[in-house]
């Protein structure tokens, strides 16, 4: 697609009506949330995590749960990033399909790295319950015969290492059903947790952005925390934080759209299509919100910030009307930043004395990023290395 389509749909009166007040996830918006006040004067904690998104907030609890205590902050309101902004899938594994993890990091890591989703996918199921989490599933529909075949070797590659999947029909060939997997509402689960939190005594602080970290003492314009340790959880801008971590991960801008309620069941489950560059759901209230083409727009949409654009939405709202076969009015469209590494597996290390960075979670940060977060809790806490961190990164804690 040009870039001038997209530009003049933008610009059409008709159009640019249905746009006004873009920005807001279907999910809400982050900003209106009873958030934690900005940090002011000095504060002591065993603690510091960075970010109060869903992977800071595990962290938090994490350190809690371990007798720490904590003070966390962020440069926005609790789930104002990727955490708050994301499509809402919950799905097992890597970024990468089981198979295809399988031929990169061998049988023996990528069934571990499988399994230890799973175990979190149970624990935020127990955590959070069915308001949040909905274990309905997940489908991957092929869009093209080569996919469809693709999808024939992840479902025979689960069912034969032990993980449950199901040959499901699609329109151009025969998908696969992973149903374990699900949705959730992404901003709801940060309020709960950053709520579970204060309520247990963490020391939580929006608004404050981070000027400069050692594993002794953060900074932030309005005061600092002294600790023992930090625990970095963030994903978007993860570059800009540590900016040795610049060569490894970059972030990138995704984009979303949600549409006025449809009949219930048009769309059973999530679905993953055309490699899982594209995606939707249809949300409990009837709402069908829908991501994609980072496929089609990946050089152009790295180092943007989390505003609707003009070109990708105007190709998503084609994918909703042609693919989907959705009707029905845009009444969202909001983006956010995420971080990518160059082997598709998340940051887990020590990057400065006593900072322990957790993030670059390539897109699949709702089961994935938590796990790992409280990996890195465990580590900065100076517990044994989890398992978690040894699969992830065997160069690093082996």
């Amino acid at each position: 697609m040009r870039r001038g389509d997209g530009a003049a749909l933008w610009h059409d009166p008709a159009v640019a009506t249905t746009l006004a007040g873009t920005g807001i996830p279907v999910w809400g918006d982050p900003r209106a949330g009873d958030n934690p006040p900005v940090l002011e004067g000095e504060v002591a904690a065993d603690v510091c995590v960075i970010g109060l998104g869903g992977s800071g907030l595990a962290a938090v609890g994490a350190a809690l749960e371990a007798g720490a205590t904590v003070a966390g902050l962020d440069a926005g309101p609790v789930g104002g990033g990727a955490a708050g902004r994301n499509g809402g899938f919950l799905l097992a594994g890597t970024a990468h399909f089981h198979h295809a993890a399988v031929a990169a990091w061998g049988r023996e890591r990528a069934i571990a790295l499988y399994a230890a989703t799973l175990v979190e996918m149970d624990r935020l199921e127990a955590e959070l319950g069915p308001a949040v989490i909905r274990r309905v599933g997940c489908l991957r529909v092929p869009a093209t015969p080569a996919e469809a075949e693709d999808c024939a070797r992840q479902r025979e590659a689960l069912v034969r290492d032990g993980f449950r999947a199901e040959t499901a029909a699609g329109p151009t060939g025969a998908g696969v059903l992973v149903p374990g997997d699900g949705a959730l509402d992404p901003l709801a689960r940060c309020r709960v947790l950053a709520a579970r939190a204060r309520a247990a005594g963490a020391q939580l602080f929006t608004g404050s952005p981070v000027q400069t970290v050692a594993g002794d003492r953060v900074v932030t314009p309005g005061g600092a925390v002294r600790c023992r340790a930090v625990v970095v959880a963030v994903d978007g801008g993860l570059e800009t934080l540590l900016p040795e971590l610049a060569p490894r991960a970059r972030s990138t801008r995704l984009q979303m759209l949600a549409t006025a309620p449809v009949a219930p069941g048009t769309v059973p489950c999530p679905v993953y299509d055309n490699w899982g560059h594209d995606y939707w759901q249809q949300l409990p209230d009837g709402r069908i919100a829908l991501g994609g083409g980072r496929d089609r727009f990946r050089d152009a949409e790295w180092g943007q910030p989390a505003e609707p654009d003009a070109v990708v939405q105007a190709w998503l709202d084609r994918l909703l009307r042609g693919r989907v076969g959705i009707d029905a009015p845009v009444t969202h469209r909001w983006a956010g930043v995420v971080a990518y590494t160059d082997d598709g597996l998340p940051v887990l290390e020590e990057v400065r004395p006593g900072v322990i960075a957790s993030g670059g979670l390539c897109g699949h940060g709702n089961v994935l990023g938590s796990a790992a977060a409280r990996a890195a809790t465990a580590i900065a806490l100076g517990e044994p290395v989890p398992p978690l961190a040894r699969h992830l990164r065997p160069e690093v804690w082996g």
